[in-house]
């Protein structure tokens, strides 16, 4: 049964084409000449000019690598203060949180875990292993012209470590910015957020933007009484320069820098900075430096050459209790690519190259002998050729091949082959097959190996992951009237083999880490349906299927994955009224997950079905001020118990047979959802163009 209904939601599942407010264009649909006579329609095309799929720019629709496109509006429909959250209204896409004091989180894509996504801006490989812990909450909404989301391999083009997908964040481009951007925004809980942007021209051929982030949330609150804070305090600030630079034949320029200071907290109430470290009162505190250099450069030729580059330094100050976890991360990337388009072909070859330094204080910095401190240093060389070949109007193929080395693994290979048909402007299908190779940062990107009481236990030398990737995408748009309803369908599959994996089961009182004897398996599919009526209401929603799980040799043991939903969705109704007022429904629903559990526990295994759910309503006046507030988590869903013992943080009394019969130890893995209660915002924004 099981089997059939999969084979069902392959053949029928549909994913919508994304919204893109101020990049959709309107004009007629084409007529293919091989298809039966269609009624004339009026559409949006989503028609954009794209960079993800194949590193240039590019006509979306002509692309065989499918790129979803989600502009800066279609985010303020759910206004937040970070990327982390608001990734969330992507169908596929899950901000999961991974603990429960300090909220920590990652983005899974079609159920792999965080460090299978690679996280771009502007193209450049900025958040590296150590930042995808922390350093997605400081990315600001105000920086982003668009998001392109790219579900499953790309390995060809940016690397064996994009296995399960790519998010490239496009910031703001300085030349076509407003001169002046404010963004104010405070809730019940007193969660304030302050976005400052500002645009100044040097001359006629240059452009700088100027954006500051602040955000405070310094209230604490144990509404769920359990003596710990709901929601982890942060205060951070982020500041980021981005120049543009007007050029001879529309050559590209820019040059950016953006600078994140962040302090977060944990724990007990009756915390404060003189506990930080100490075993008496239970904190988790961090302290985040970082800093970010990246920028382009086409060269004065008439060949299209591009040279890009980033650097990211990163420096984490943190006590997990009293658990001193400090670690640093610095990352240099430099590429330059070249592309031509011959007759039919487009060609595009590049060499990369990049160099990691990591170090902590963890065993995972310590060479053999187990004393001396051994920072990793990996270089890693690269080189990258891909040809697009038009075949025909309906027939496009891509095929990519990537060559990387480095000292300690030495050649990873990634291949890569896509294909589109299309052939009437009507249906699209699109297919997508690649390679993944990826070293883990054990303590850099599981945050469970830092906190709570387990002891970490790596069984191994642990060998790199690797992994095939496929992934089917079908768009139908249905004429409706003068309009459009447009499907999307998708179905992916990810082989693993070597996949690490954090075994929480077979002792309660450790994480034990070793590479999967047997293999991995992420698999589903995903609908969604995206239509505008005649009269101002547009609709949106959307549903995924996911099957992941790891199966061992020794027998038929399957397990399933923690923290993947077998279904979630999303949802997206707006209705604007006249005189500029609107109203925007927006949210999610989880169908149930695996979560952490020890032996006997009182908790349930799998967590309930729930929906966070949001309402706003908006008002926007000529003269570029708009107000708008509303409420977030509507349906007022918390998880329940979420922290394991949270009365004995140091397991002071877990030994004891009387208190203590089931042996349970202070745990902050279970959550799998924010702590906070429905709570309502309001904001003002000043655009002046």
């Amino acid at each position: 049964m099981k089997r059939i209904l999969f084979s069902i939601i392959l053949l029928s599942s549909y994913c919508f084409s994304q919204e893109t407010d101020s990049l959709s264009v309107q004009h007629p649909m084409e007529k293919d000449s091989s298809a039966v006579s269609q009624p004339k329609v009026r559409m949006s095309t989503l028609d954009d000019v794209v960079l993800t799929g194949t590193i240039k720019p590019f006509s979306r629709s002509k692309s065989p690598v499918a790129v979803e496109v989600y502009s800066q509006k279609f985010f303020q429909k759910n206004p937040t203060p970070s990327i982390f959250e608001a990734i969330a209204m992507v169908n596929g896409v899950k901000p999961q949180l991974n603990c429960s004091v300090c909220n920590t989180g990652d983005i899974h894509i079609n159920g792999l875990e965080g460090p299978y996504t690679m996280i771009l801006i502007d193209g450049m490989p900025i958040v590296s292993s150590l930042s995808t812990v922390y350093g997605l909450s400081g990315i600001p909404n105000s920086l982003v012209e668009r998001i392109e989301v790219v579900k499953g391999p790309a390995s060809s083009i940016y690397g064996s470590e994009a296995m399960g997908g790519v998010i490239n964040i496009i910031t703001k481009n300085a030349l076509t910015a407003p001169k002046l951007s404010v963004d104010m925004m405070t809730s019940t809980w007193s969660e304030n957020n302050l976005d400052v942007s500002t645009k100044f021209n040097i001359g006629k051929k240059a452009a700088s933007l100027l954006s500051v982030n602040y955000f405070s949330f310094k209230e604490k609150i144990d509404q769920n009484k359990d003596n710990f804070t709901d929601a982890a305090l942060q205060s951070r600030v982020s500041v980021f320069n981005k120049w543009n630079f007007q050029r001879k034949e529309n050559r590209q320029a820019s040059f950016a820098m953006r600078y994140l200071y962040e302090d977060r907290f944990g724990g007990e109430m009756q915390w404060d900075r003189s506990h930080r470290g100490s075993s008496e009162v239970y904190g988790e505190s961090i302290y985040t430096n970082r800093a970010e250099v990246f920028g382009l450069y086409q060269w004065p030729l008439k060949e299209y050459i591009v040279t890009q580059f980033s650097y990211n330094y990163h420096d984490q100050n943190s006590f997990y209790g009293s658990n001193p976890y400090n670690a640093l991360q610095k990352v240099a990337f430099a590429q330059t690519y070249w592309s031509k388009k011959l007759g039919n072909h487009d060609l595009t070859g590049g060499l990369t190259f990049k160099r990691t330094f990591y170090d902590d204080n963890t065993p995972g910095t310590l060479s053999g002998d187990g004393i001396t401190n051994a920072p990793m240093k990996s270089p890693i060389w690269g080189a990258f050729v891909q040809d697009q070949w038009e075949i025909s109007e309906k027939h496009t193929v891509l095929a990519g091949y990537r060559f990387d080395y480095d000292k300690i693994h030495h050649e990873v290979h990634s291949p890569r082959f896509a294909w589109k048909f299309s052939p009437n402007p009507y249906h699209t299908l699109r297919f997508n097959f690649g390679t993944g190779f990826r070293v883990v940062n054990l303590f850099t990107e599981d945050h469970a190996a830092l906190t709570g009481s387990r002891e970490v236990l790596i069984k191994s030398d642990l060998k790199p992951e690797r992994s095939v990737n496929g992934n089917l995408n079908y768009i139908w748009k249905i004429p409706v009237g003068t309009r459009l309803l447009q499907f999307d369908a998708s179905a992916f599959y990810t082989y693993f083999s070597n996949k690490i994996v954090g075994d929480f089961d077979t002792d309660p009182d450790k994480i034990i880490y070793d590479n999967l004897h047997g293999y991995g398996i992420s698999r589903g599919a995903s609908m969604n349906v995206d239509f505008s009526f005649s009269f101002p209401l547009s609709v949106n929603v959307g549903v995924t299927y996911l099957d992941v799980y790891q199966k061992f040799d020794d027998g038929n043991k399957k397990s399933q994955q923690l923290h993947a939903p077998k279904w979630s969705g999303t949802y997206n109704l707006s209705y604007k009224f006249a005189n500029n007022l609107a109203v925007d429904f927006t949210g999610q629903f989880y169908g149930p997950m695996r979560l952490p559990v020890l032996p006997n526990d009182y908790r349930p295994e799998y967590s309930p079905f729930y929906s966070l759910a949001n309402i706003q309503v908006s008002k926007s006046f000529k003269s570029g001020f708009e107000v708008y507030g509303g409420i977030k988590n509507l349906f007022n869903f918390t998880p329940k118990d979420p922290l394991m013992r949270p009365f004995d943080p140091f397991d002071k009394y877990a030994d004891d047979p009387i208190s203590n019969p089931n042996h349970y130890t202070f745990d902050t893995a279970y959550g799998y959802a924010p702590m906070q209660r429905i709570r309502g915002f309001l904001g003002v924004k000043y655009t002046l163009k």
